[in-house]
């Protein structure tokens, strides 16, 4: 796993899915969890999120961190095109790396 310098982070997580629907989310690891609290302090989005870039793969795409109290971690949605792309499938480990997004 990547340190944070320059607000970024390296990390292997399976792939998962909410519930019976469609949804796919992957769960950033504790320790970088709170480290992008860290980072970002009282700076988060609508229900906490937290703006990132993301890269799996040969895909990059922007969207948001959300907080889970159930994972007690972040947690990261992984779309249906990014999913394809990369041969992604449910409980799978995934190969992802984020970067803050600020402004």
């Amino acid at each position: 796993m990547d340190g944070g310098n320059g607000h970024s982070w390296r990390f292997t997580v399976p792939l998962w899915r909410w519930r019976e629907g469609s949804w796919h989310f992957v769960t950033v690891p504790q320790d970088v969890s709170d480290e992008v609290d860290e980072a970002v302090g009282d700076a988060t989005g609508g229900f906490g999120s937290v703006r990132v870039e993301v890269t799996v793969g040969e895909s990059v795409w922007r969207t948001s961190l959300f907080p889970s109290t159930e994972e007690a971690a972040y947690v990261l949605p992984v779309k249906k095109a990014v999913r394809a792309k990369e041969g992604l499938t449910e409980g799978r480990p995934a190969d992802v790396t984020i970067r803050l997004v600020t402004g």
